[in-house]
């Protein structure tokens, strides 16, 4: 048994059994704490013959049962049903009646939570933890056997068995520093409570008061300013010459003004901060030809350098790909992050590499490339019942979460860029340019597949396919989808704003002026806009990645979406961006002459509207995916050439989108605000 389905969920899973699937087809669960939606939850009820469907939004369930389900029972065809409503037991009203009297009269109204999975600790702690940290947690309740905790307790549990912090062995900087880089490097957040129980307990011994702790052990980017201030005089206590006129300055933050950056356990983490670009190389001291590993924090050395970085972070992800079979979405979205910074450097640097060194690059990418198709087509479908907080994980996701924030403190208005086409790789471009902001970056899945009229519509609509089966073949429904979403939510019409080019070829300038003149009315609240800049150059581009990035260079270096994100952030918005979809490079393998079968012919997915034409066209292209029909409509059949390929005449060369690759799928979503 594996770890995704042993422990925890044993006592869940024990209700469904494959037997009791076929006894009846409806089972209504009360799951205040969201434990229905868990991926390996979900993956081991579909195995058994389970459907889960949420209750929240009583108009998109009653169009999801009667599409999805109800047409199945009248035909007589097996199909069973898992209602899940995030509420208590005693509060099943707002279910449709005759759902709800079908599942008690066969007795299938069950309840779960927390309480009943982790009884040994406080509840109200276990709540605050991401569902992803349950495994390991159960396995250290099953080992520990730590008898009932209270909340402290149960706090300095959690920080010790799974967080690996043991706060009484933070004695010296280098132990502070192991715990926090660990922690930073992979972008952990930690709910509020552990950061303040982390502290109350460091600041029990004065060596750690003069520390920013309040700053610097939550905050990413307080915490890696902290290290940036203090690494030019690390390298200046260390002999290294210092540039006239280029003296460091003192260290704003409070704190030691050197660091023990060359202890191992440090080092380690330092080398990948710079040649990811999480931290700046130094230009205070003179540059040094040699290999030593300070070079890569020193501007003008080799091993900081485009080739440099491009081939240490090589040898970093190439045996952190993760599992084609047992990893988590969460381990694909960091890597994700990592993969655009190398995609980026590797197009930055071919020019000037060696054969072998691209060869290298190539079998890299295959073998990334294999492992993401081979998760997504087991994985993908589970992932459309998570919940969108504490971060969004699919397109669809991003209103709900900028609708939970909007109102809370910082968080008056918001205003959602949609800049369409944009991969991770070409984010990195532009995040260059974004200085002077704090910025929070993370990666999520795009709805497969991966097209302007599927991705756009469910990131404006907050619905996945299915649910806008009616407009899924263009993107005129976008204006009053938003609309309805946030009119749904509370807010008058007058306070919402939508906007997108106006023509293919529309210059940034008018919907950057559109977008302004939208943030001086103060009516406005929220503000959704389309970008159309890398999408249009895609489809113009004849020189592959490398001429796309170009462009993309180009764009950044005029400041012009800087200057967009400054001047909202001054008139009182929260900025959030994010993309539709990816892009890919390929090359045409064939054009299958389909004709009228198929209703869609783009350059990476064909979309038919018939089962019986896919599968008659799919043997011409033996390496080409059926995908499955996971959240799409029940006539939505699309057809997905391979990595590297595209449904072209033989030799025809194109960047751009529709299938499964990896930086088609995972796009930015970035929070940007004024810098505290």
């Amino acid at each position: 048994m594996t770890l995704r389905t042993a422990g925890w969920r044993a006592p869940i899973l024990q209700h469904f059994s494959e037997a009791s699937a076929k006894a009846g087809r409806l089972t209504v669960v009360s799951d205040p704490d969201d434990l229905l939606t868990e991926p390996g939850v979900v993956e081991r009820l579909a195995e058994r013959g389970f459907e889960l469907i949420t209750f929240a939004d009583p108009v998109a369930f009653r169009y999801a049962y009667e599409s999805r389900f109800r047409q199945h029972w009248d035909r007589g065809e097996a199909t069973h049903l898992v209602v899940v409503i995030r509420t208590d037991q005693g509060d099943l009203r707002s279910i449709p009646y005759d759902l709800l009297e079908e599942a008690r009269e066969s007795g299938r109204v069950l309840s779960f939570s927390l309480v009943d999975l982790f009884p040994s600790l406080a509840p109200n702690v276990v709540d605050e933890l991401d569902q992803q940290h349950f495994d390991v947690l159960s396995l250290a309740v099953e080992k520990a056997s730590p008898g009932k905790l209270g909340t402290n307790a149960t706090r300095d549990f959690v920080l010790r068995h799974l967080f690996e912090i043991a706060p009484e062995l933070v004695k010296k900087p280098v132990d502070l520093l192991r715990v926090l880089l660990r922690r930073h490097y992979r972008s952990q957040v930690f709910p509020a409570s552990f950061d303040d129980r982390f502290i109350e307990l460091l600041t029990q011994n004065k060596v750690w008061r003069s520390w920013p702790l309040e700053r610097i052990v939550s905050n990413r980017e307080a915490f890696l300013a902290f290290l940036a201030e203090r690494w030019p005089h690390f390298l200046v206590a260390n002999g290294f010459e210092v540039v006239p006129g280029r003296e460091p300055p003192e260290p704003s933050m409070s704190g030691p003004r050197e660091l023990p950056f060359d202890h191992d356990d440090v080092r380690v983490y330092m080398d990948n901060l710079f040649v990811e670009g999480l931290l700046e190389t130094t230009a205070a001291v003179r540059a040094v030809d040699d290999d030593r590993w300070f070079g890569v924090g020193i501007a003008g050395s080799p091993a900081s350098s485009a080739e440099g970085r491009f081939s240490h972070l090589l040898d970093e992800l190439a045996p952190a790909i993760p599992s084609a079979e047992e990893a988590n979405f969460q381990q694909w979205q960091e890597f994700a992050l990592r993969w655009g910074t190398w995609v980026r450097l590797r197009w930055q640097t071919q020019p000037d590499r060696d054969a072998q060194s691209e060869a290298d690059a190539v079998a890299f990418v295959t073998r990334v490339q294999a492992a993401f198709s081979t998760w997504l087509l087991r994985r993908f479908g589970p992932m459309s019942s998570l919940p969108y907080l504490p971060q969004p994980v699919l397109g669809h996701h991003v209103p709900h979460y900028l609708a939970h924030h909007l109102g809370q403190p910082g968080t008056e208005r918001v205003a959602l860029l949609v800049i369409d086409g944009m991969a991770i790789d070409q984010w990195r471009i532009l995040r260059d340019t974004l200085e002077g902001f704090h910025v929070d970056e993370h990666a999520i899945f795009s709805w497969i597949p991966t097209l302007t009229q599927i991705g756009r519509q469910a990131i404006f609509s907050g619905r996945i396919p299915l649910e806008f089966a009616t407009s899924i073949e263009g993107t005129h429904r976008e204006p009053q989808h938003w609309s309805n979403f946030w009119q749904d939510r509370g807010l008058p019409e007058r306070a919402i704003r939508y906007l997108k080019p106006q023509g293919k070829n529309e210059s940034f300038e008018p919907v950057a002026e559109g977008i302004l003149s939208a943030a001086d009315d103060k009516n406005v609240r929220v503000i959704g806009a389309v970008i159309g800049l890398i999408d249009q150059s895609m489809h113009q581009v004849g020189l592959g990645t490398p001429g796309l990035h170009g462009l993309v260079e180009v764009w950044a270096r005029t400041k012009q979406l800087s200057e967009l994100v400054s001047a909202l952030i001054q008139r009182g918005f929260v900025v959030f961006i994010t993309a539709d979809h990816g892009n890919v490079f390929g090359r045409g393998f064939g054009k299958p002459d389909v004709g009228a079968t198929a209703q869609q012919r783009g350059e990476r997915v064909h979309i038919f509207r018939n089962k019986d034409f896919r599968d008659n066209t799919a043997p011409q292209y033996p390496d080409a995916i059926e995908w499955p029909q996971v959240g799409l409509p029940e006539n939505y059949f699309p057809l997905i050439a391979p990595y590297g390929s595209c449904f072209m005449p033989d030799g025809t060369e194109a960047v751009s989108h529709g299938g499964i690759a990896l930086e088609e799928v995972m796009v930015p979503f970035v929070r940007i605000a004024a810098r505290p």
